[in-house]
């Protein structure tokens, strides 16, 4: 699994950089984006459609449709992220507008959010820049030296209810409706997220006056909260595995931690189309201007990049109770590990 860095020295200095490797991945196919934004798009309007119709009519089997319709929901956040890395189009306002419009629909302000993951980019692993982006995630040394009520606080923030339950709803219907961390930084987060709050109103009173008050939020609810763990779960599996990396400011360097701080998520074909290919993490992390479409090119190409961070389906319900960074042991360990570790 190391293999790559593994190597000697004067062996490492006559290989070509990652960056130079995969620069020729990085060229989107208009054609391409078009047809991936049509083939999500159109589906997920149809599929609210007909779920809101049945409700209407009565039959409450419609609300079935609302798993796919969640589904697809996840990969619109996944053309909407690609935007924010100037992957989807090779044009930078074309990316922009389309992450714009598409925020209207997964509810997320593009602007504001392209900025807050851009931090996480240029700090994933780092232990001196967590706090923007992120899991918040306490070092084991951190965590023993909280008080009663601290320990509790971020107890209840990591267990699953609240991370995968509670977490993902306040997070795209609420926190999202403000610059949450970046109420300072400037006008463009206000911006951001105020212009998609009121684009955000437009559709849904125009949903709502078409469908009434109840059939709107029978579907429209489920589909949102449904995405929005789904999406949290993704982001939450792609960094907090066991192998995972963290380092300090002076030990960090930003080709390790995307190799090794971001998972492979190996997925089953179904659910890698409906993520987008967002479980090829690493490669990423490693370079994110690939358009997603693009990343499994890169490991039919380069094998050795496949079993690196790699975690099954049944892998990552492991990873649930990996919620703190031992230093001694440079791994994600449970709290009751952490336990044991205090004992010792």
């Amino acid at each position: 699994m190391t293999a790559i860095l593994a190597d000697a020295p004067e062996q490492q200095s006559r290989k070509p950089s990652w960056s130079l490797l995969l620069a020729k991945y990085r060229e989107p196919s208009a054609l391409r984006s078009w047809f991936e934004i049509a083939v999500t798009a159109i589906p997920f309007v149809g599929l609210w459609a007909l779920a809101a119709v049945a409700v209407l009519d009565g039959h409450w089997w419609g609300l079935v449709l609302t798993i796919p319709a969640a589904g697809l929901l996840v990969r619109l956040f996944i053309l909407q992220h690609d935007c924010g890395h100037g992957t989807l189009f090779a044009q930078r306002g074309l990316n922009d507008w389309t992450g714009r419009i598409l925020g209207v629909f997964t509810l997320t302000p593009y602007d504001y959010w392209r900025r807050t993951h851009a931090v996480h980019h240029a700090s994933a692993g780092n232990l001196d820049r967590r706090g923007i982006g992120d899991v918040d995630t306490l070092t084991v040394r951190e965590y023993q030296a909280l008080s009663r009520f601290g320990r509790l606080r971020y107890r209840l923030y990591r267990h699953p209810v609240v991370m995968f339950g509670l977490g993902p709803a306040w997070l795209f219907l609420c926190q999202y409706r403000l610059p949450i961390g970046l109420m300072r930084a400037g006008a463009q987060p206000w911006v951001s997220t105020i212009a998609t709050n009121l684009a955000i109103a437009v559709p849904v009173a125009a949903m709502i006056w078409l469908v009434g008050l109840v059939p709107f939020l029978v579907v429209q609810v489920p589909i949102t909260l449904m995405a929005a763990t789904a999406g949290v779960w993704l982001f939450y599996v792609q960094h907090q595995f066991e192998e995972t990396h963290w380092s300090e400011e002076g030990e960090w360097s930003f080709q390790h931690a995307a190799l090794h701080g971001s998972s492979h998520y190996d997925l089953p074909p179904v659910l890698r189309w409906f993520t987008g290919n967002i479980g090829i993490h690493h490669v990423h992390h490693l370079a994110a201007k690939i358009p997603f479409y693009r990343l499994p090119e890169v490991l039919r190409d380069h094998p050795e990049l496949r079993d690196m961070g790699r975690i099954t389906l049944l892998d990552s319900l492991k990873c649930v109770r990996l919620v703190l960074w031992d230093e001694k042991a440079r791994r994600l360990v449970s709290f009751r590990d952490a336990r044991g570790l205090a004992i010792a």
